[in-house]
């Protein structure tokens, strides 16, 4: 116990420093993006004694370390600056668009995790069997396609084709009309299953010849008391951990989706932000991907310790 709480806090304190590189990282980052967000505002003939007046409100003409001071300091408060583009608080302004997003990415995990268990545990029934090669052969072709080309490939047919879903989000309530977020999903879904599924089956073919899993069968327990109960735990450990990695990943992959089918989230916040030279919306929004990618891979690191506590893993 003792042990297993020094790991936890181990873990915990390394979280906290990668999150503080992440907020300096994305400050330096930002900083050292090319062009001048007062130029930006000032039109397409700027003066430059209007330019010195947008610096001097917007606080650009003070030195760039008392601006981060100032940008931390407001962090705990959950103030991440004034959008320069709108005059709006960042974290207004994020929260305005972050429905459409946590919608769209709870319902790829939602489908994610049910059907990658679910195609791994059916192709490892039978290594090298029809079904375990079939499945393989369809997640490797699956895999080779980029999202956009997949989301372009999808709205052609069963949106502009067939007319059975909508093509886009423009003019329709996320919320209200769940049938915009059918094509977006698929997207989003289709890659990441056949790397977590391929991953399900391998865990289940070591787990399955591992002695453990034979004694339980000497006990005469059932086929499927031992798959769900012996082997698949010792499987989730890799899955879990890339199931963090998945979550990576879908911070930019809902980018790629929210821009193709123009559905109103984050991704597209981010989108109008850098077209604007909006950076105090940028760097809140790098700010929150990064802190989702530490938490999500601590959790993983705590999942796999879980099902495999002998094999202190990092994700």
């Amino acid at each position: 116990m003792t042990g297993g709480l020094a790991w936890t806090g181990r873990r915990l304190l390394l979280g906290a420093g990668q999150t503080a590189a992440v907020v300096l990282l994305v400050f330096v980052l930002t900083e050292a993006l090319p062009g001048d967000a007062a130029v930006a505002l000032a039109g397409d003939q700027p003066d430059p004694e209007r330019i010195a007046r947008i610096r001097e409100a917007m606080g650009l003409d003070r030195p760039a370390a008392e601006r981060f001071l100032e940008w931390v300091a407001g962090m705990p408060r959950g103030d991440l600056g004034t959008s320069l583009a709108t005059g709006r608080p960042v974290t207004g302004h994020l929260a305005a668009a972050v429905g459409p997003t946590l919608i769209l990415a709870g319902a790829t995990l939602t489908l994610l995790v049910p059907l990658s268990l679910g195609l791994g545990m059916l192709a490892a029934r039978r290594e090298g069997g029809l079904t375990d090669r079939a499945v393989s052969a369809v997640t490797v072709a699956v895999h080779a396609v980029p999202e956009f080309a997949l989301g372009v490939l999808l709205a052609a047919v069963f949106a502009l084709h067939l007319g059975w879903l909508p093509a886009t989000a423009v003019g329709t309530a996320v919320r209200g009309n769940p049938a915009v977020l059918v094509l977006p999903v698929l997207v989003l879904t289709a890659r990441p299953v056949c790397t977590l599924s391929r991953l399900v089956r391998a865990g289940m073919i070591e787990a399955t010849a591992a002695p453990y899993v034979a004694q339980a069968r000497r006990y005469g327990l059932s086929a499927s008391r031992v798959r769900w109960a012996h082997a698949l735990p010792g499987a989730l450990a890799p899955a879990g951990q890339q199931l963090a990695r998945t979550c990576d990943w879908l911070l930019g992959g809902v980018i790629v989706v929210e821009a193709l089918f123009v559905v109103p989230g984050l991704g597209t916040v981010l989108i109008d932000a850098l077209a604007a030279r909006d950076v105090p919306v940028v760097q809140g929004l790098a700010v929150v991907y990064g802190l989702v990618t530490v938490l999500a891979n601590l959790g993983a690191d705590l999942l796999a310790r879980r099902f495999a506590p002998r094999s202190e893993v990092a994700a």
